[in-house]
């Protein structure tokens, strides 16, 4: 199964595709990123998105402990 967030600015939505992370603090979740543009003048922005489980970073720490 693919993990996706829908990201909506003024109206305006894109799909990130998310991939399974262990971040440097030991926390798990997601992460994503890409470029879109949106407005009438079309400015191109990057869009970063992190998604944390609350608590990983415990559980984390008890399995290396383990």
């Amino acid at each position: 199964m693919k993990n996706k967030a829908t990201i909506s600015i003024n109206g305006e939505e894109v799909d990130l595709q998310l991939t399974s992370k262990e971040f440097s603090t030991g926390s798990v979740g997601f992460y994503g990123q890409g470029k879109a543009s949106f407005g009438d003048d079309d400015k191109r922005y990057q869009i970063s998105v992190l998604v944390v489980e609350i608590g990983s970073k415990n559980k984390s720490k008890k399995k290396k402990a383990d």
